[in-house]
């Protein structure tokens, strides 16, 4: 039923018959249109066969296959909110409501913001829900009751306004926030606990140079195998067998914790190891143990600096790993117990590692204390003495000494090892100097009292094995006084 006026192309005329106290129309239109009768403004989308009349109280859609039906009452037009008078809007001492009828509702609070709100009976449920449509003034009314026409069309198609307005916005956040660099970078301050600096830096570092330059901005949800295995198979091809290995391990438990994250539905890198060919077990390089002499003599002759050889020495004495030895604290040894206690996240395996301190590991403290005794760390670094030496310090000076191919630094460890059980020493004892960990846990008492004092003999007669090495050479553990 027409007003009189002309309707826009596209809207629908009905004749007077069609008016009586409750009606029913059935409409459907190709677009927007108008429809004035009694004071009810209708809009009609026909892109969904739906009605929306506005200025009705709370009409009912009904839902009739393609058609949305709308049954209401005709009455007057509810009285529309203007430009002036929310403006005007003062907050009293409770909160309250203003309705500009369809749904749309202002409410004032008592701390004197406004808020926009579409009132709306859920197509499903059948309750009444409040969905926020913004805070005035950022949304003017305009805006508003362009936002709540919006959301009346959903309800007239039986969608959920609110919870399509979260589908969509987790889909974006997907996009921009939920990309793959963000969820490493989650990943990673849960990882880096459980790892030591050293390697926590290594596991950062592969991710920036290999994977974030191709990957870092793709949604987490986006990452496919194929993706990730095209990247890294030029690795594969130069030969970088160790690096696919751990990028493949690094990748799949950075898409696990996107999946218990509820980020992405599912984790698409768990068997990409498989495809890759796998590098060879190479155990470290570790001389002999006849060699230890050609080693300490080495050393002892030498164009090295003093920290460097203190630190080879110690690392030889203590049986630790090149990160361990690297960033020794002078706070974490106790001079008067003689003893060593490094902290469990610098450890491998993340447990507290107390090392008993021969005589000769003492001397060799009492060697670099004027050096670094002032400082932190007591192997500090050469260009910043205020930070410790590198971790791969001692492995370069082997190198750089002819032993590259035969021996590595980590390699001394298994030469302590070999010498130690060769002379029958508990391979128990042997296996916690090394911090070794059973993979079953079964040693608890990893530091216990009695585990340190019955290491102590062990030390001991080790440090002297060392010494005896060297004795007659410029080495530390052998002349302490003719140091230079």
């Amino acid at each position: 039923m027409a007003d009189g006026g002309s309707n826009p192309p596209g809207s629908t005329n009905f004749t007077s018959k069609d008016v009586q106290g409750r009606l029913f129309l059935c409409l459907k239109s190709s677009k927007y249109g108008d429809l004035r009768s009694k004071g009810v403004r209708w809009y009609l989308s026909s892109s969904n066969n739906s009605c929306i009349p506005r200025g009705i109280p709370k009409p009912r859609l009904i839902f009739f296959g393609i058609h949305a039906v709308s049954e209401i009452t005709m009455g007057a037009q509810a009285k529309r909110l203007s430009d002036v008078k929310v403006k005007a809007a003062k907050p009293k001492e409770k909160d309250y409501t203003l309705t500009d009828g369809d749904g749309l509702q202002m409410r004032v609070r008592a701390n004197g913001s406004k808020l926009w709100n579409f009132n709306y009976i859920h197509p499903a449920t059948k309750k009444r829900i409040n969905m926020g449509l913004g805070t005035f003034p950022e949304v003017g009314l305009a805006q508003a009751r362009k936002r709540t026409v919006e959301a009346r069309e959903l309800v007239a198609q039986g969608l959920d306004p609110k919870e399509k307005r979260d589908a969509d916005r987790q889909t974006l956040r997907a996009t921009t926030e939920h990309t793959f660099k963000n969820v490493a970078s989650a990943w990673f301050e849960l990882k880096k606990d459980s790892v030591t600096t050293a390697y926590a830096e290594d596991i950062w570092r592969s991710l920036t140079l290999h994977v974030f330059p191709d990957l870092g901005a793709t949604p987490i949800s986006a990452i496919t195998a194929p993706a990730v295995i095209n990247l890294l198979r030029p690795l594969e091809t130069k030969g970088s067998l160790e690096t696919v290995k751990r990028l493949s391990q690094r990748l799949n438990e950075i898409m696990t914790y996107g999946v218990n994250s509820g980020l992405t539905h599912s984790n698409p890198l768990s068997g990409i190891r498989s495809v890759f060919k796998k590098p060879k077990k190479k155990n470290m390089a570790a001389l002999a143990p006849d060699e230890l002499k050609e080693l300490m003599v080495t050393v002892a002759n030498a164009s090295i600096k003093r920290t460097t050889r203190c630190l080879i020495e110690w690392q030889l004495h203590t049986m630790t790993r090149p990160a361990e030895a690297a960033t020794a604290r002078w706070a974490d040894i106790d001079i008067g117990k003689k003893i060593w206690t490094i902290p469990a996240e610098r450890m491998k395996k993340r447990r507290t590692h107390i090392i008993p301190l021969t005589e000769q590991a003492l001397e060799l403290l009492e060697a670099i204390k004027p050096l670094s005794g002032h400082r932190e760390h007591v192997f500090p670094a050469d260009r910043n003495p205020r930070t410790h030496c590198n971790s791969q310090t001692a492995n370069m000076a082997l190198k750089r000494m002819g032993f590259e191919g035969r021996l590595v630094s980590h390699g001394m460890r298994s030469m302590a090892s070999t010498i130690l059980n060769e002379h029958g020493w508990d391979p128990e004892l042997i296996e916690v100097a090394l911090a070794h960990v059973d993979k079953d846990e079964v040693r608890s008492a990893y530091n216990r009292a009695d585990y340190i004092d019955r290491r102590r003999p062990m030390m001991k007669w080790w440090s002297e094995h060392i010494k005896e090495a060297a004795t007659g050479n410029l080495s530390i553990s052998a002349i302490i006084d003719r140091l230079d």
